[in-house]
């Protein structure tokens, strides 16, 4: 029995239900075509909200680096080491490897407008806090909270972006989502640097510029963001006809079905970290792309300096060395674009999940050989532009890698993808964190060309993943529990599909 209100266009359906105290429930859903379901929103306002999303990555991203470009001044101001700098750049990665973990399951249970407006607005908060600090304890403590908060709102994007694009359509959507978390790496850096260039302005006046574009963005988010969860949407629309018709038997499924906050936080905090132990395809992924981003990291702390010695750079024109970062990630996002996509859409009958593999077997080349001409052409009798090159090739591998686990383990596990992809994240932003606190000490030892040849010969060595996973993923996901169930599931959907 079904019964539709005209004026809300929302369809209701009784269905039994023992988990609240009423002996039905109308069941409130959207309609097809209804305007108010998200993936039903207009074009123009899809790509408004992906933007206005994808903005808040762009800052929280861009604040990881450029924070490090103002450490001369802050150890001269604040008298500290440059190792205890180095432990507030890490703490800012720690926040976002572990915080999500917690914050993750609240979109479920407030929606995710409410998250983008306190993570920014709290986010700009620990920038001014950094920027006030009159002592390096104080810098370490805002850092450790602008990562919280600034986890807590990059994650979101991925899923904003799944509410309001259908599978077939977040091609794009996504890649931008991982330019924008990619390429404001080095955007950061080359602005914080010139930034710290000028004497009048140095490592506090990095952070409040900072703090204005993020209260920019801000009043962005009320202007132009709005709620694109759906179990949210329904929850309210059954609220509004429970209080315009006195009925309390008008509910959304996410009301009566939904686990308690405390349930799905449990979820959330377990599940990835059992996921990255015992699923072979999150496992090695995680590894690969936890050791390009620690890499990443660790380069991020030896150009400046490498560059300072070698080609008398100063602080500016380090940063502007950053512009590789940039270059690498649209050089990658192109070659997914119009390389990468169409062999995933001509080979998906042939290959499945494993077609989005394509690309990431040439990334897995890359990095080391980009690796191995930055560090054997680093010197005074090599112009500087050839380790340039070699920066470049590297960072267009380790974007196709940090989009590519995305897009690879969403597909691969279906309904459990944001535990699979939380397990990923919490790998990367690991290695974010420990790498820049040994690298002072490995590059000073092994010397700039040593170290870097250690990690190009460690990433020749991980080389295989993609290659093993392109010819046996399907066999190997067979062979794991959640994956087996994700496969059983696309069996018996195609299976209803045919008939």
């Amino acid at each position: 029995m079904s019964q539709e209100t005209p004026q809300d266009r929302t369809q209701l359906t009784i269905s039994p239900s023992s988990t609240i105290h009423v002996p039905e429930c109308l069941y409130v859903d959207f309609e097809e075509g209804d305007p108010r379901d998200p993936t039903n929103f207009s074009l123009c306002r899809k790509w408004v909200i992906t933007v206005t999303a994808c903005a808040f990555t762009c800052i929280v991203a861009s604040a990881a680096d450029s924070f490090s470009m103002g450490y001369q001044s802050m150890i001269r101001d604040l008298n500290c080491t440059e190792f205890e700098a180095t432990v507030a750049l890490s703490l800012y990665a720690l926040g976002f490897s572990i915080v999500p973990l917690v914050t993750s399951s609240f979109s479920e249970e407030v929606g995710r407008m409410p998250l983008y407006i306190v993570s920014s607005s709290v986010f700009m908060l620990t920038e001014v806090m950094v920027a006030l600090s009159p002592n390096i304890q104080t810098v370490m403590i805002a850092r450790a909270l602008g990562g919280a908060f600034g986890s807590t709102g990059a994650t979101l994007v991925g899923g904003t972006v799944a509410d309001i694009w259908k599978p077939q359509e977040r091609g794009l959507p996504m890649s931008l989502f991982a330019l924008a978390a990619v390429a404001s790496t080095g955007l950061g850096a080359v602005i914080a640097s010139w930034i710290e260039a000028n004497p009048r302005l140095e490592w506090r006046w990095i952070q409040w510029i900072h703090a204005m574009f993020t209260g920019t963005y801000f009043i962005s988010v009320l202007l132009f963001m709005q709620e694109t969860r759906s179990s949210i949407i329904l929850s309210r629309i059954a609220h509004k006809l429970r209080g315009e018709t006195g009925d309390d038997k008008y509910r959304s499924k996410a009301e009566v079905e939904k686990p308690s906050l405390w349930q799905m936080t449990k979820v959330s905090c377990t599940r990835p970290i059992y996921l990255l132990l015992t699923e072979p395809a999150v496992q090695s992924f995680s590894l690969w792309i936890g050791f390009t981003w620690g890499v990443v990291y660790c380069l991020v702390e030896s150009v400046s300096p490498e560059f300072k010695l070698l080609y008398g750079f100063n602080v500016g024109e380090t940063g502007t060395v950053f512009v590789t970062l940039i270059l690498g990630s649209f050089i990658g996002f192109f070659a997914n674009l119009y390389w990468q996509e169409p062999m995933y859409r001509k080979n998906y009958d042939k290959k499945a999940q494993e077609a989005r593999l394509y690309l990431p077997c040439v990334a897995a080349l890359l990095l080391p050989i980009g690796m191995f001409i930055y560090a054997w052409t680093a010197s005074p009798n090599i112009p500087w532009i050839v380790p340039l090159i070699g920066l470049t090739i590297f960072m267009s591998g380790a974007f196709v890698i940090y989009l590519v686990v995305f897009l690879y383990l969403a597909d691969c596990y279906g309904s459990y993808a944001s535990s699979a992809l939380a397990g990923q994240s919490l790998s990367r932003n690991l290695s974010a964190c420990v790498f820049p606190l040994f690298t002072p000490q490995m590059f000073a030892h092994l010397t700039f060309k040593w170290a870097t040849t250690l990690f190009a010969l460690v990433a020749l060595g991980m080389v295989p993943i993609p290659y093993v996973l392109f010819f046996y993923g399907y066999k190997i996901r067979q062979r794991s529990r959640f994956s087996r169930m994700v496969l059983e599931s696309e069996a018996t959907e195609t299976q209803v599909t045919k008939s």
